[in-house]
Formats: structure tokens, C-alpha cells, sequence
């Protein structure tokens, strides 16, 4: 048997020990590292002929030890493992600064150049010409160089890696169809190479503060809102920026049905001229697809919405079989092979993007059809209309939604996320990164790609169906979590609020394995590559008050590696799209919950309650079971109980009073009675997901619906607009700051 040792963020602190079972003996090993580590110890079976069985793993947090102590530690395992550790040095080296804002920390990194033709031997040049340079962690990972002769060498091989992470170059030869690896000296002690540091200036945006665009984008909306409001409440004076409240709409829903009820109800909201108003809208999966139309016009809000929804209720209804030609799919393939040749990772996501834009738009490529989600600050630089916010989920590959997700927030003017702070600019997002670093820009992917991930209907594993189905999938999902045992640790050692518990490792059996594999797996998902890569968390991460807002389940969430983020709808968590609204710098004093999913109208809402309260996010009290059988519609929570939660109105996707008046107040005649039939809830439904088209008649009757649900409850809105005025001026004012907008 053997222990193999390994610290998380360092590529070099991995050694493998044997043990006998019949003699054992102290032995000692060095590590050293900056930021938070956890100590990986695996004891395996080792096998001549199979692969070594994997027994167990134990997880220890190295921070637990103080600065030069020496202590011994016993893990009750069986058999028993004792380990010595000597923590000889955890500080930072001196001279060098480590940067940190919010938990995130960068440190220097450093660019090493390497000459490998003087350091190999000269029968290697002439015999074996192709070999690899790897130095772990870095940048690069491995680079194939070929030596073309002695009097003319090959141009230096150039690594970004860490500083101090203890990274190796090595050399791997080819030897009879398989590579030897050879360490050829430890990065930056390198004779025949040269490094240096390179500069601290970030490409990246660390911290949880609203970037300078949007800071001037609310100094201008607030302006449009206070004279909005001024005339809706019919107030006699003029509202201080300080007494102006934030009012935000979020919409969920899936495929056409979201796309088109989102239409009625924004109609609505113009005609009460409620929507000036608005500070924020925020979609997931098919709502998306209005939204994205929508800001194709940069005063869209300010506009008749007449000629648009024309246009949409000419696509909905037409037939769909184009998009699915020979010919389309011969289009798709040259994108897509321009997309790859581009950089991007592609996928079937993209390609699915590719089909929803076809299915939305005219056949001819059109001016529209190039646009990006940067070119929807045209739309909002002067705050003429909402700030629009899409959402999505970065999970991983093989575990499920429920037990690793993180939220994902897109504007025009950012990417990022809301766990940790990080944001890029939204033309950098699928570039590639390295510790911030903007390492190689990429063309800004056009609006249907991101439009695919928004609403990736095929990234759904079996226990995100279980999930959205019926809320019950807790027995299948035992089969999919790893077995973690909490393990204590003699002498037991002082605790720190930010360390993480010593547990241990258990792999699963064979049929747990292949169950898992069955549930978890996930058809497709959207690769961009992760502008997080190089990022270490600082060792006091969970204290910090932004992050435990959005924590996660993570089991070592100190290092982020993954070379790419897998993004999916948001919606196999939950069906809503609050989440960016409740970033407390957004200080969203109402939401206007607009809900076009299908199934269960109230079940979307007590998961993002049960969610918020489980993460400390104030969020109204809800309560809907008494009427689910026969909502409303429109609910509204004050949030009086919970301190600092915004006042929220819930629209849930109901026919109630539109089935006998045809208007607010005009009840309908008996020729009209048909019109008021809407069928959005029964399995033949028209409205139902799996529907990618929409004769003309129900694509009236779902928009009128929407909108005549709006309409109706104009008191409703017009209370909470109150409400929320007569709380700001309650409030103590706070001094506004002037941002500017950055270059």
C-alpha cells in the first residue's frame, strides 16, 4: 500500500509513499505555499497488474497548525495514519505584495522564457526533434517544440505560471510511442532560462461593487424613474435622488410561452406607464429571447411596442422545419468551424443557439442578427431604458445542480460572478485569462450563442428532471454524493470560524459509481474558458460577508483550476431570475415577479424563498399552498417582517378574471366568451415547452392574457410604488457619490 500526499494549489507538493503494513517509519516532507491549503492524504492499494485501488482520503486544512509549531497529529482511521507536520513558514515572502480585494487574491506571477536547444544533448537534437515543455499550473500547460538544427535553435519557449508555486519544467521525449517525462530544473532556477515578473495591473474586476458603468447608468435612470414617478403617484414634489426607489422586474419561463406572455406584460406595464419606473429587468431561458429582442432597439421602452410584437407573432407562427434543412445545418457547421478556429470551445449548445436564431429571425443575415451583448449599451448608456441582466449556472460535470451550482450574472457592461466578486468586461467574456490577466482576446460571441447557454433545455441531467418535476428526488440523490465523514483529530486543535472540518474520503462502489454516472451526466453544456483560472481564495474566505451570501457546497473551494466554465439554464435550479437583484449593492427596493413557467405557479417562488433563507438573504415570507389550486393574479409581500427585504409582486401565469372580461372593468359578451379560453396548464396545451411554434390565434390570446393581467391590478402596482416611495423617505439619506463612466 501507499499514501499519496498532495497540497491543492501546488502542482509540485504531490508525494507518494510506501507503507508497509509490517514496518512503518516517520518520514518527512516539506511544503510551501501562500494562501489556504488543504492537505490531501490518499492511501491506495497499489496493484502490479490493475490499476491501485483507492481505499480512502483524508482532507486536512493545513491553516489549523500555527506558524512554526510542531505538532502530531492521529487521524482515526483504520489502520491508523500518524503524521507529523512542521509548519515552517506561512507568511509572504519579503518585498512581494499579495493583492487581495474581497477574498480573491492574486499574487505576481512571473513570465519564464526558455531556450531548450543549449540545455539538451546534441544527439537528442539530431535523433528525437519533437519534445514537450511543461511547466504545471501555468498559463501555457505544455508546448510542442521541434528542433530544426544545432545552427539554428529553436526560439524560446515562454510560460506564465504563479510565483512561489513551486512549478517544475519539464521535458518529455518521445520514446517508442510513449513520452518520457523528464524534470529538467524547478521554474525561475532555471540556467537556461530567464524570467521576470510582470506587472500587477488586472484585466479583471475584483470586489462586489456595482462597476462605474452601471453606478452612472442608475445616477441616469434615476432621473427618467423620479419624473415617472412623479406622474404616476401624482406626487406635487419633485423626488430627491436619495428618495428614488430601485424597482426591478424578474421574469422566468421556458421556450415560446415565455417569450410571448414576457411581451404582453411589458405591453402592460408601458400602458401604466409603470415601466419607466423600472430600473432593472432581469430573464433566464425563454424569456431571454425577448429580452435580447427588445434591446436591439436602443429607445425601445420609449416606443410603440405594436411593430414588434408583430414581427414576434410572425416568427412564433411560422413553420420551424427551415431551421433544420440541409442547408441550415450546412451553415451552422461553417459558424461553428469559424467559431473554433476563432478559440472557443463549441458545443452543442452553440449549435442549438445557431437553431433558435433561426427559428426567430428571417432566413437573410441582417445587420441584427451581428449583435453582441456589448452593443446593448447603446440601450442603456443614458438610462432611457431598464438595465437587463441575464442569469446562468456554472456547475460541473458529473455532480449534481443541487449540489454544486454558482450563479452567473450578464449586462452589457459585465460578466461575472456573484460568489466571488470577479467580473470581466462583457466583449472579454470567452477570452482567455490567467490571474486576471487578459492573455488572448477572442472575438465577442454574437447574441444567439449566449442565447443557446441562457436556455440550454439540453444541459438537464435525470436529477434536474426529478427536481423540476416534483421536488423529490432526494433518494436517487444519495446515489450521486460522495461519502464524507467528519473525522476528529487528536489532540484536538483550537477552531477557527474559516477552517475547513478534517473529514474523510470514501469512494463509492462500482454500482454507486455507474448510478451516478447515469443520473449526473449531462447531454451538453457551454464551455467558455474561465476567466477565474489562477485565482486563489484567501484563507479567511468564509468569513468574508459577500461570499457567504452565494457559498456553495464546495469540498475545496480554495482553488479554482478549471480551465472552463460549464454553463446551463439557469432554470434547473430554480425558475427565477433574482438572484442578480439581490446583490445588496443593488439595493432593489421592489421586484415585480413576472412567472411564465408551466407546472406548479407557486412552487418556482418557495424554492427561491427556501434558497434565500437558507443563504441569510433577506427575502419576503411566502405563502401560497392555500391557493394553489385557485390563485390569483397578483400577490403582493410587503417584506415588513424580514428587515432589509424588498417589497415583492407575484404574477403567477393564471386565467382568472380574463375568462369573463375582455378589459379591466368590460365584461365580455357571450360572442366573446371563446376569446377568453386560454388553456395553459393541461398536456395538450399549446403554450406547453416542447412547442416551438404558435398559430397566430394562441400567440393573441397568451399576449392578451399577460397584459390584461397587468392591466387589472394597476392599484396593486400602484401601491407598491407608494409604499416603496414612502420607505425611502422614511430612510436616512446616504451621500450619493458621482461616478464617471470609464473609458
Amino acid at each position: 500500500a501507499f499514501i499519496l500526499e498532495h497540497l491543492s494549489q501546488i502542482p509540485l507538493a504531490k508525494m507518494k509513499y510506501l507503507w508497509h503494513l509490517m514496518f512503518f517509519s516517520p518520514y518527512t516532507i516539506y511544503f510551501f505555499f501562500l494562501f489556504q491549503n488543504i492537505l490531501e492524504l490518499k492511501v491506495c492499494d497499489e496493484d502490479k497488474v490493475t490499476q491501485d485501488d483507492h481505499l480512502l482520503t483524508v482532507f486536512f486544512d493545513v491553516s489549523k497548525i500555527q506558524l512554526g509549531e510542531n505538532i502530531q497529529l492521529s487521524f482515526q482511521l483504520n489502520p491508523q495514519v500518524w503524521i507529523k507536520f512542521k509548519d515552517k513558514d506561512k507568511g509572504t515572502r519579503s518585498g512581494e505584495n499579495v493583492v487581495i480585494s474581497s477574498f480573491l487574491s492574486h499574487v505576481p506571477y512571473t513570465s519564464l522564457s526558455y531556450c531548450p536547444f543549449s540545455h539538451l544533448s546534441m544527439s537528442v537534437c539530431f535523433r528525437e526533434r519533437k519534445f514537450a515543455l511543461t511547466v504545471d499550473g501555468s498559463y501555457e500547460g505544455t508546448q510542442t517544440h521541434t528542433l530544426s538544427s544545432c545552427l539554428c535553435p529553436t526560439s524560446p519557449a515562454r510560460f506564465h505560471y504563479i510565483k512561489y508555486n513551486q512549478s517544475a519544467l519539464t521535458v518529455a521525449l518521445p520514446r517508442r510511442r510513449r513520452l518520457s517525462r523528464t524534470r529538467v530544473c524547478v521554474a525561475g532556477q532555471c540556467k537556461q532560462g530567464t524570467g521576470k515578473c510582470l506587472p500587477r495591473n488586472l484585466d479583471a474586476r475584483l470586489g462586489f461593487d456595482l462597476c462605474t458603468d452601471e453606478q452612472v447608468f442608475l445616477q441616469n435612470r434615476k432621473k427618467v424613474v423620479a419624473a415617472a414617478l412623479k406622474d404616476v403617484l401624482h406626487l406635487e414634489e419633485d423626488l430627491q435622488e436619495h428618495e428614488v426607489p430601485i424597482v426591478a422586474v424578474t421574469t422566468a419561463g421556458c421556450g415560446i410561452r415565455a417569450l410571448t406572455a414576457m411581451y404582453g406584460s411589458i405591453l402592460g406595464l408601458q400602458k401604466l406607464r409603470v415601466l419607466d419606473c423600472v430600473s432593472y429587468i432581469s430573464g433566464s431561458s425563454g424569456t431571454t429571447w425577448t429580452m435580447t429582442k427588445l434591446y436591439e432597439d436602443a429607445d425601445w421602452s420609449r416606443k410603440d411596442l405594436g411593430e414588434i410584437i408583430i414581427e414576434a407573432r410572425k416568427q412564433a407562427a411560422k413553420c420551424k422545419m427551415g431551421a433544420f434543412c440541409l442547408r441550415s445545418m450546412r451553415n451552422y457547421y461553417r459558424e461553428l468551424s469559424q467559431r473554433t478556429q476563432a478559440g472557443h470551445k463549441t458545443s452543442f449548445i452553440d449549435l442549438w443557439g445557431l437553431m433558435i436564431e433561426s427559428m426567430l429571425n428571417d432566413g437573410v443575415m441582417s445587420i441584427h442578427l451581428l449583435i453582441k451583448l456589448s452593443d446593448q449599451r447603446r440601450a442603456v448608456n443614458w438610462g432611457q431604458n431598464p438595465l437587463p441582466i441575464y442569469l446562468a449556472l456554472n456547475v460541473k460535470d458529473k455532480v449534481a445542480t443541487k449540489d454544486f451550482r454558482e450563479w452567473v450574472e450578464f449586462t452589457p457592461y459585465e460578466v461575472g460572478f456573484l460568489k466571488y466578486g470577479a467580473f470581466i468586461r462583457a466583449e472579454d467574456f470567452g477570452s482567455e485569462f490567467f490571474m486576471g490577466r487578459l492573455m488572448k482576446k477572442l472575438p465577442e460571441s454574437r447574441i444567439c450563442f449566449m442565447q443557446g447557454m441562457w436556455s440550454s433545455i439540453f444541459s438537464k441531467n435525470l436529477l434536474d428532471a426529478w427536481h423540476a418535476a416534483d421536488n423529490s428526488e432526494d433518494f436517487w440523490h444519495r446515489w450521486t454524493q460522495d461519502k464524507v465523514t467528519e473525522i476528529e483529530e487528536q489532540p484536538d486543535l483550537p477552531e477557527k470560524p474559516y477552517e475547513m472540518a478534517t473529514c474523510m474520503f470514501t469512494p463509492t462502489s462500482g454500482l454507486s459509481t455507474a448510478l451516478r454516472d447515469i443520473l449526473t451526466d449531462r447531454p451538453a453544456v457551454s464551455k467558455y474558458h474561465n476567466f477565474l483560472r489562477g485565482f486563489q481564495m484567501h484563507n479567511e474566505y468564509i468569513q468574508q460577508e459577500h461570499f457567504a451570501k452565494w457559498k456553495g457546497v464546495d469540498s475545496t473551494p480554495a482553488y479554482l483550476p478549471q480551465p472552463h466554465l460549464e454553463l446551463v439554464d439557469a432554470a434547473f435550479f430554480f425558475e427565477t431570475s433574482c438572484p442578480p437583484l439581490m446583490r445588496p449593492e443593488r439595493k432593489v427596493d421592489v421586484i415585480i415577479h413576472l412567472n411564465y413557467t408551466g407546472g406548479s405557479q407557486t412552487l418556482p417562488l418557495e424554492q427561491a424563498c427556501r434558497y434565500f433563507s437558507e443563504q441569510g438573504i433577506p427575502f419576503p415570507s411566502i405563502g401560497l399552498k392555500d391557493d394553489e389550486k385557485n390563485l390569483k393574479e397578483c400577490y403582493m409581500f410587503d417584506g415588513a417582517d424580514t428587515p432589509g427585504a424588498p417589497l415583492l409582486l407575484y404574477f403567477p401565469l393564471v386565467n382568472d378574471t380574463f375568462q369573463r372580461y375582455v378589459a379591466p372593468g368590460m365584461s365580455r359578451s357571450a360572442a366573446e366568451m371563446e376569446l377568453g379560453k386560454v388553456d395553459i396548464s393541461s398536456f395538450c396545451s399549446p403554450y406547453s415547452t416542447r412547442e416551438v411554434s404558435l398559430k397566430a390565434e394562441d400567440f393573441n390570446k397568451l399576449l392578451k392574457l399577460t397584459n390584461y393581467n397587468i392591466m387589472n391590478n394597476e392599484n396593486m402596482i400602484l401601491q407598491a410604488l407608494r409604499t416603496a416611495v414612502a420607505r425611502k423617505k422614511q430612510a436616512p439619506s446616504q451621500p450619493v457619490s458621482q461616478a464617471q463612466p470609464s473609458d
